[in-house]
């Protein structure tokens, strides 16, 4: 494994960061065999090839499977692949032009400001539930369930359908870890089958009930006679639900656990809570809950003394570039006051996260609201990591609450 890297491995996916430094020090751009990959290490590069248009989440806006040497998708994963390919993450120009200024208008700034009350009613609820059972699991009591109520109640979906939103997500996202088993797969494809003929309906239905939520909007919004085809809207909800949640939830176990690793900067937090909005940038710098993004490479092209043949794959570490000592001063060093944080855990360029807002949102009231009603929370055992690593975060979280 090139200098230690390997995402399979639980002490790897528990502290990758010693091998993050080997490859920013020794080989910043190195070949991964395993998953035939370059792995790419320093922020100056992610930074760069996040925006550069040479490369891609996507090679299908220009070519098939075929024309970039690859083997045309499985046909049992046509259900996963539809869902995926028609949210804007998957998209790229001009496509992803189109659908993202479409869903731009209606998911806008002033609408995540007005989310602000119900965030915060979401998170005094999933907070009161921990202190009535004196404690517990705050991934599973808090972390989970604030983000998903959040996002719908945005969407419109109704209280007693809302359960089935976390299992899906968790499915379907399992797909994003590097080569992922049969298991997953199966799993995976039945969760999009069945979250794509929910969000069918449930569209259709506000097609003709309409009610002042998102999918309402997404259903009504229009661009010079342009809309949201069913499936595109479907892959949006998805998209929203999935990217929203899955890295919220691990933001925030994540963070809690370095603060409970580096208590001058949870004392430093509780006495001064005007430091929340930095202390969520430096958290989420610090462990940041998604490891890895791919892109593709769309044409020759030569980079930092490497030629890139069109068809290969570039796999930009994140949580390494967001432990750059070229970027960051003492950056293994937890600050919640840094002032200069160039993370990229939204990312870079036309993908950069266009729920950032809300994630930002959600942290600041999640962190807050259990700073301010839970005071004396600690940790009461050591917590283990999850197997995946692109999408990195713990397996529970168990605090006590005085």
């Amino acid at each position: 494994m090139e200098y230690g890297f390997d995402p399979w491995s639980t002490a790897f996916v528990a502290h990758p960061y010693d091998v993050y430094t080997r490859l920013r020090d020794e080989e910043p751009i190195s070949w991964f065999e395993p998953t035939h990959q370059w792995l790419v290490a320093r922020h100056v590069d992610v930074n760069a090839l996040l925006r550069d248009r040479r490369l891609g989440r996507t090679y299908l806006h220009v070519g098939s499977h075929e024309d970039f040497g690859h083997p045309p998708d499985p046909e049992q994963l046509a259900p996963w692949w539809r869902l995926v390919r028609n949210g804007m993450l998957d998209r790229e120009p001009p496509d992803h032009t189109r659908l993202r200024r479409l869903v731009s208008k209606v998911f806008t700034p002033r609408r995540v400001e007005e989310l602000r009350p119900t965030v915060q009613r979401v998170a005094d609820a999933v907070v009161g539930d921990l202190l009535d059972a004196g404690g517990g699991d705050l991934l599973a009591i808090v972390a989970e369930p604030l983000p998903v109520t959040v996002i719908a109640e945005l969407l419109g979906v109704p209280q007693s359908d809302r359960h089935q939103l976390r299992p899906w997500s968790a499915d379907i996202c399992g797909m994003y870890e590097l080569n992922p088993s049969v298991e997953t797969a199966r799993r995976a494809v039945g969760a999009a089958e069945e979250f794509s003929g929910y969000l069918t309906e449930l569209a259709a239905f506000r097609r003709g009930h309409p009610g002042d939520d998102l999918i309402s909007a997404l259903v009504q919004v229009r661009d010079e006679g342009d809309q949201l085809t069913d499936d595109e809207l479907v892959g949006t909800c998805v998209l929203l639900l999935n990217a929203g949640h899955e890295a919220t939830v691990n933001a925030t176990g994540n963070g809690w656990w370095a603060l409970f690793r580096n208590p001058d900067q949870l004392a430093a937090l509780r006495a001064d809570p005007g430091l929340l909005p930095s202390a969520v940038e430096e958290l989420l710098r610090y462990d940041t809950p998604a490891q890895l993004f791919e892109r593709w490479v769309l044409e020759d092209f030569t980079y930092g003394g490497i030629d890139f043949a069109r068809g290969t794959e570039l796999a930009l570490l994140f949580g390494s570039a967001n432990r750059d000592p070229e970027v960051f001063a003492d950056p293994d060093r937890l600050d919640i006051t840094r002032a200069e944080n160039p993370h990229i855990s939204f990312g870079a360029g036309i993908h950069f996260c266009l729920g950032a807002p809300l994630a930002r949102v959600e942290l600041e009231t999640s962190f807050g609201t259990l700073l301010r009603r839970a005071p004396q929370l600690s940790l009461r055992h050591e917590p283990e990591w999850k197997a995946g690593y692109i999408l990195r975060g713990l397996k529970e979280l168990v605090v006590d609450v005085r």
